[in-house]
């Protein structure tokens, strides 16, 4: 049974016309409350599995986000309970130090189609680029693989909306919350896309980044729930600062990744803030905590060197 929760009732509407057209689900509606004109409350719709979780999530999201600035976009999955939710998950952001990941999945997927070991020096390279973010250790990646294997991942992958940046600009890849989406599913999730032991390997660098860049989807994780993340910021002339965070979590019966871009942020912190209130609403509402249950508290200097880019 899925239970959907959209903030749009023109949305629900046609969902629920053919919902009973298929014969499949039950629509529950849920109505935020209406919120102040000047706070442009955004429209986060929530699916689940798991009756009553999807409401919750998508009033806690809308609160989280109420009264703040900038543009934000959400992707949540929960495999345990069949939950999802969104926002603007179309829509596309200069990718900053996220696509970091998407470069290692292409040099993994690559070196599967060739039968071979990633070299010491590609596992050296890999290791600071996201662990410590390095900024060249992925310039060396990207220009080593080009354009071309890049894209055929992206194909192998799924992730259509996903375009690389032109003239070695990795920073500049236009991404969206719909294809990272795609790729943690791929990520924590046995694929003919990714070996086991490709997976693996990314998700071992993705527990092991650095205290100072641990900040973001991270947020309100509670204890026996794994953390693996990968974040991510830029600063241009227009749209202000980029701040985005991606990450996936298993433990205490559940298996959920969540990705937050944003822009039009004020400064690197407003933006970091943005995403830990959202996450912190979704941890607590998957995997509610006791009053003694120890979270994920984020480093409260997060640091990172951002990609050289164009000013605008």
């Amino acid at each position: 049974m899925i239970h959907r929760i959209s903030g749009n009732s023109r949305t629900f509407k046609r969902v629920r016309v053919l919902a009973a057209g298929l014969g499949v689900g039950v629509l529950v509606p849920f109505v935020a409350a209406a919120a102040p004109a000047a706070a442009a409350t955004p429209t986060v719709s929530c699916t689940s599995g798991k009756a009553g979780l999807a409401a919750k999530l998508q009033k806690d999201i809308t609160a989280a986000l109420a009264g703040r600035k900038g543009t934000v976009a959400v992707g949540l999955y929960d495999r345990s309970t069949n939950t999802t939710c969104s926002l603007r998950d179309t829509s596309a952001y200069d990718s900053a130090s996220v696509v970091k990941v998407t470069v290692l999945a292409t040099l993994l997927w690559d070196a599967k189609k060739h039968n071979r070991y990633l070299t010491s020096r590609e596992n050296s390279l890999a290791t600071a680029m996201i662990t410590k973010s390095d900024n060249s250790a992925t310039s060396t990646l990207w220009k080593q693989l080009g354009l071309t294997k890049i894209k055929g991942f992206l194909a192998a992958a799924g992730m259509t909306r996903t375009k690389p940046g032109a003239n070695g600009y990795w920073g500049l890849t236009q991404i969206t919350v719909q294809d990272e989406q795609k790729l943690l599913k791929l990520i924590t999730a046995k694929n003919a896309v990714l070996s086991d032991n490709s997976r693996a390997y990314i998700l071992k660098l993705m527990a092991n980044v650095i205290s100072s860049q641990r900040w973001g989807t991270p947020a309100g994780a509670p204890s026996g729930v794994a953390v693996h993340v990968k974040n991510g910021w830029l600063q241009r002339s227009t749209h202000g600062w980029r701040v985005h965070s991606v990450g996936t979590f298993n433990g205490r019966g559940h298996d959920y990744m969540i990705t937050v871009l944003t822009w039009d942020n004020s400064t690197m912190n407003y933006g970091v803030t943005t995403i830990q209130n959202v996450a912190r609403a979704i941890h607590k509402d998957l995997v509610p905590t006791t009053s003694t249950t120890s979270t994920f508290v984020p480093t409260s200097t997060p640091q990172e060197a951002y990609p050289a880019v164009p000013a605008s």
